[in-house]
């Protein structure tokens, strides 16, 4: 498409979080903006994975610029414990908050996206759309009603009537991109036409690392006669981390020399730390800055993905593009039909055990440990298919394209082009 089109991106999460869904959207929004789109982003304040909202980010609304990029961030309550309905609460206000932004005097965009897994951010999307005029696009990280029955934060009940809500918000978009094919048939369970779907795979937006991988293990105080398996990122109700607390007490029960370190934040952070105190092979770190980060991931003997026991369909971690581009080996204990296993087996890069059953997942890294030929192997698998099939460009170019088609498929009224302007 030649002519430059007018762009509102709208979700919770953006940078300066740096996990999670942040950086995607960000990637997205400077696609769209290299591209030549005028882009304009409404999104919350900063709060995630920490669940507390970043220093210096106060009152009710702020404008900044990012690269050019005009971004409102208006504010929200944030729960320390997200219950289902604190959750609610917060998605509603964002919501309505942002609903609420460029009432007056601002350019009809051509194009909105709703970036879930904030799902009510829809409904805020709907308030622009117009047939013919704007188009409405969702971008699906994670499907919000299988999250509500997987995590177990609300009742059958309250389950049901999400999958409700959700297959009516997504079957009011023009096109919905989802991060991975199996996405594909829940949407198709909640009634959205599958060629109205897109893939747009996440890619790594963790450079490779660059310091010294023997003395970044000092400074994390890792022995070099100890296996180091890493869970990097957040730590909430689907990661399920108390199967990795433990796993770490079997190690030290079976003198098994292994270190598992969870690396990060999250609302579930304090109970994990209660929970494994005095379990020796345990570790906690804080969230490393940006350039430490790659380089703990390479210092690691092995990347650990854990899903809880209830979790199966309603996500792709993140995590696994950075730890494929690590190249390093991975375990997921993750279930057989999870979309975490099918990448993992995609890829060639790790391995599976079911989630849930710490001797299997301590078995499994002592078997990666004991054998540095097929830890190698793995390793090289993880950061090929990384290098093939996760980068930026060809994810960035899909995101232009499927914007640009959301605005060429929409059906011109003789209006469109009189007053683009909101009274």
């Amino acid at each position: 498409m030649d002519a430059a089109l007018d762009v509102l991106v709208l979700g919770m999460h953006y940078p300066p979080e740096h996990t999670g869904n942040a950086p995607y959207t960000a990637g997205m929004v400077a696609a769209l903006a290299g591209a030549g789109h005028r882009v304009r982003v409404v999104t919350g304040y900063p709060h995630y994975p920490q669940w507390s909202v970043h220093d210096g980010y106060t009152g009710l609304r702020r404008h900044e610029t990012d690269a050019g990029v005009p971004v409102t961030r208006v504010r929200h309550p944030v729960p320390r414990s997200p219950s289902a309905l604190r959750r609610a609460l917060m998605d509603a206000t964002f919501t309505l908050h942002a609903a609420s932004v460029g009432r007056q005097g601002v350019r009809r965009p051509d194009v909105v996206v709703a970036v879930s897994p904030v799902l009510l951010t829809v409904l805020a999307g709907l308030r622009w759309r117009r047939r013919g005029r704007t188009a409405l696009g969702v971008v699906t990280q994670d499907l919000y009603s299988r999250a509500v029955a997987e995590t177990g934060i609300a009742s059958d009940g309250a389950g049901r009537a999400a999958a409700r809500l959700e297959g009516w918000l997504m079957r009011q978009a023009d096109g919905v991109a989802v991060v991975h094919e199996q996405f594909g048939d829940g949407l198709a369970a909640l009634g959205v036409e599958r060629d109205r779907v897109t893939v747009i795979r996440n890619w790594s937006h963790v450079p490779p690392a660059t310091g010294d991988r023997a003395a970044t293990r000092r400074a994390l105080g890792w022995r070099d006669d100890e296996v180091v398996v890493l869970h990097a990122g957040n730590m909430g109700l689907k990661q399920g981390l108390e199967n990795v607390v433990d796993t770490a007490r079997r190690a030290g029960e079976q003198g098994a020399p292994v270190r598992f370190v969870l690396m990060g934040d999250g609302n579930q952070r304090a109970a994990l730390e209660v929970l494994g105190a005095g379990v020796a092979p345990l570790q906690f770190l804080d969230p490393l800055p940006g350039d430490r980060f790659p380089d703990a991931l390479a210092a690691a003997d092995v990347l650990l993905v854990n899903e809880a026991t209830t979790v199966a369909e309603m996500s792709v971690p993140s995590k696994l593009t950075s730890y494929f581009t690590a190249g390093r080996p991975v375990v997921a204990a993750s279930w057989e039909r999870s979309a975490a296993a099918a990448e993992v087996r995609r890829s060639g890069g790790g391995v599976r055990v079911d989630p849930g059953r710490p001797q299997d997942l301590l078995d499994a890294v002592r078997d990666i440990a004991a054998d540095p030929a097929r830890a190698r192997a793995l390793a090289t698998a993880g950061r090929a298919y990384a290098q093939e099939h996760l980068g930026a460009a060809a994810a960035r170019r899909d995101y232009q394209r499927w914007v640009e088609g959301l605005a060429a498929a929409r059906t011109p009224s003789p209006e469109v082009h009189r007053d683009r302007r909101i009274a």
